[in-house]
């Protein structure tokens, strides 16, 4: 439902995008993510319509960006991050006015279906300027999916939610991901780790990664992570696993566990567990520790990134 081929984008001479290439299917979530000026917030307003490319090409929902512009657009939801509403409209009427615009028919329904999905059915009849800043941003999620769009674009959904209405978009995003094509940006890694199908993750205009997170906690590691604890004093207990061939690295951690590496697709966790077991431990629990969206995220943009 998306494609992005060579797409780049110059602001005079400055390049904010190069050569960004990626896809999305129907039915997927793609998280977009990157420091601040990585260049997500360009190529969202290229995928929607708001501004040409420099150079290559962008489809969405089967339409050219540039040259049926119209089309893509009766066919994209967009949640910019700052989200334009009216202050002096009713709540009711400014997504009624909307849908007037898009002509959707039995307008009146369909914005209380609307109200409903985002939690502000309550809150019809009351002015958009007093309304939360939580609340104007389900306020903006809710114009983007007024018109049923095929492909979803969301700059920073969940910013200036609280902690339940986080969940609760999460979970609405989700819903929607289950028909739709989603492309959202975000700084919570940790969305991104929970929501997302893949994550695109893009630094300096430049896409460096792209792929499911787990993949690419195996492709920047090379090596699976465990991480193994037992009941009571475990001095020796990386000592022990470290016997085990295979086993690349074994460290006690301040909690008493062990961490231990070994190389993918030579898996050395039944022998570690007999390993341990035979030595008089007790052992209680041996799960994967894979690297943190976290982790991936700085070392593929750097430290600086830490500090957007």
């Amino acid at each position: 439902m998306i494609k992005v081929s060579g797409l780049t984008k110059d602001y005079g001479a400055r390049r904010a995008i190069h050569n960004v290439s990626f896809d999305a299917q129907q039915g997927e979530i793609v998280g977009f993510l990157g420091p601040n000026g990585a260049g997500k917030t360009t190529t969202m307003r290229i995928l929607t319509g708001y501004m040409p490319p420099t150079d290559g090409e962008a489809v969405v929902a089967g339409y050219d960006v540039v040259e049926e512009s119209l089309e893509v657009r009766k066919r994209v939801g967009y949640l910019p991050e700052t989200v334009p509403l009216y202050n002096d409209m009713i709540v009711f009427d400014y997504l009624k006015f909307m849908g007037e615009l898009r002509k959707i028919p039995n307008v009146d329904e369909r914005v209380d279906e609307v109200l409903d999905m985002v939690g502000l059915f309550d809150r019809a009849d009351g002015y958009i300027g007093n309304l939360s800043k939580g609340m104007r941003q389900r306020m903006g999620l809710a114009q983007a999916l007024l018109h049923r769009p095929e492909v979803l674009i969301l700059d920073e959904p969940t910013i200036g939610l609280d902690p339940g209405q986080v969940v609760e978009v999460r979970e609405l995003i989700r819903e929607i991901g289950r028909e739709r094509t989603v492309l959202l940006s975000t700084h919570l890694l940790n969305e991104a780790q929970n929501i997302c199908d893949r994550v695109l993750i893009i630094n300096k205009g430049k896409i460096v990664a792209e792929d499911t997170t787990e993949n690419l906690q195996a492709r920047l590691i090379g090596a699976e992570r465990v991480v193994l604890r037992v009941r009571g004093e475990a001095d020796d207990l990386a000592k022990t696993i470290k016997q085990v061939k295979g086993v690349q690295v074994a460290e006690t951690k301040d909690d008493g566990s062990v961490e231990f590496e070994f190389a993918s697709g030579k898996d050395v966790r039944p022998e570690v567990a007999k390993q341990v077991i035979n030595a008089g431990y007790d052992l209680i629990e041996l799960r994967p520790l894979g690297m943190s969206l976290e982790e991936i995220f700085l070392e593929l943009t750097g430290s600086d990134a830490a500090k957007k």
